[in-house]
């Protein structure tokens, strides 16, 4: 197989650290590009960061982008330009956003995830299924917790756990949204779906799914301890979206999960 040529976005980052570390570990990949939102003096392993350009992506197969939204955008309207396929694993998206990133996919291939853990796509798939298993006396909450630095929430990881849930009942995700609760000790089931988002230490990823009749409890639960299986999950989705069209597409493509 011919090395993939990759460009890392907020290569400063904690993704972008990992990316770099993980990518420099496999064979597949050359980094060719770093960038950053700002001006960088010193060199990452013997490449100096850039801003991001036209420039800065010309040479790269895949561009894998876990920034900020804004930064995102950016990334895409260059990409599109260029004809480049882009991996996106950030998350914090508006309504709006998606609506362009949905655009510049009709352009070039897009994979985008708010994880990319082969565990945590499998927990999302099975929430979808329990959901969908489950009568309408079952009611349903998401918590996570993250490292104290994360900004967003809920994380992109558990709002993908409420879209399994309202897929699962054949519902519009957005109708069944309800509270979003920030470092709460405990926080209530609803008639919609309602979040808990913990921000404390350096904890790399924690998702529960409760359903409950009130008279019995299912969890579904996923908990990360390294942030390499991030890294390592990104670097399949670029092998695999290398030879495909322009689309919008999913873990849940790439893992097969119907």
């Amino acid at each position: 197989m011919k090395k993939i040529n990759l460009a890392i976005t907020g290569c400063l980052g904690r993704m972008g650290q990992q990316l770099i570390k993980s990518s420099r570990n496999d064979k597949n990949f050359k980094i060719v590009s770093l960038t950053e939102t700002k001006s960088v003096s010193k060199k990452i392993y013997g490449i100096k960061p850039e801003l991001n350009t036209i420039n800065a992506f010309k040479k790269a197969n895949v561009i894998i982008d876990f920034t900020v939204p804004k930064c995102t955008l950016q990334v895409l309207k260059i990409a599109s330009k260029l004809k480049k396929r882009v991996v996106i694993g950030t998350t914090g998206f508006t309504k709006k956003d998606e609506y362009l990133i949905n655009n510049y996919s009709k352009k070039i291939p897009i994979l985008k995830a708010g994880n990319m853990s082969l565990g945590v796509n499998l927990l999302m798939y099975l929430t979808e299924i329990t959901s969908r298993s489950l009568n309408k006396n079952f009611l349903t909450k998401v918590f996570e917790v993250h490292h104290k630095n994360k900004k967003d929430y809920p994380s992109g990881t558990a709002l993908m756990l409420g879209k399994g849930v309202a897929d699962g009942k054949n519902k519009n995700f957005y109708s069944m949204m309800g509270k979003k609760y920030l470092n709460k000790k405990t926080f209530p089931y609803g008639k919609k779906i309602n979040f808990n988002s913990i921000r404390k230490g350096n904890i790399i990823g924690e998702h529960e799914v409760k359903f409950s009749s009130g008279k019995e409890i299912v969890t579904l639960n996923h908990e990360s301890f390294d942030r390499a299986l991030y890294s390592e999950g990104a670097l399949t989705a670029c092998k695999w979206l290398i030879n495909k069209k322009p689309g919008l597409y999913s873990m849940r493509d790439l893992l097969n999960f119907k």
